[in-house]
């Protein structure tokens, strides 16, 4: 008999198919520009989440985080290839840097929750370049994307077989910040809207 944990999970890895389809689409049409090292941090923190959630007891809430971190790391792959000529903002470096640097030590950390802490940190980091070119380009990122991420992790942390800070910070952080950022993307183009008006 299938537990509602194991519905909430799938519920959760559909949507993150749902919400991946057409935002690779709109990439490979040019409607969205993602920023690639927002994504590349995305993907290398996310998956090595997904094996700190696991050895933490998360279980099938797992499973999506780990899904999403593949299909994030070739959504970096994809960036990087359509903004080939893309020039980047010391910013956006030290950003990228710093959450590479940081990446590494979730290794030497003694519990899965400092793990899944310096891994959040990192996640919370990508956001950083990803800000700063939707501020200046809000149409150039994709809204929706992020909403349907937030109702995803949310549907992660229905799905957990185990609650605990290991298995429940890195959904609970990323879904709070992708709600924000679709914030700032929609206030962004509102603004934008309102200063072209006569």
């Amino acid at each position: 008999m299938t537990s509602s944990k194991e519905l909430l999970g799938a519920a959760a890895l559909v949507l993150t198919f749902v919400a991946f389809y057409p935002y690779v689409r709109s990439i490979l049409r040019d409607e969205t520009r993602p920023h690639v090292f927002s994504w590349m941090i995305w993907g290398a923190g996310t998956f090595v989440v997904a094996l700190a959630q696991f050895s933490g007891g998360a279980g099938v809430g797992a499973w999506t985080i780990a899904v999403s971190g593949i299909i994030t790391v070739l959504i970096a792959a994809l960036a990087l290839y359509k903004a080939a000529d893309a020039r980047f903002r010391r910013s956006d470096w030290m950003f990228l840097i710093l959450a590479m640097s940081a990446l590494p030590l979730w290794y030497y950390t003694d519990s899965p929750l400092s793990a899944v802490i310096i891994l959040t940190a990192v996640d919370l980091l990508g956001f950083g370049p990803s800000i700063s070119k939707a501020y200046k380009d809000p149409y150039g990122e994709n809204a929706l994307f992020f909403v349907l991420g937030a109702l995803r992790n949310g549907l992660v942390i229905g799905a957990l077989q185990y609650y605990s800070w290991t298995t429940a910070l890195f959904p609970a952080a990323v879904g709070a910040a992708c709600l924000l950022f679709a914030g700032l993307i929609l206030l962004r183009r509102m603004a934008l809207a309102r200063s072209v008006v006569p």
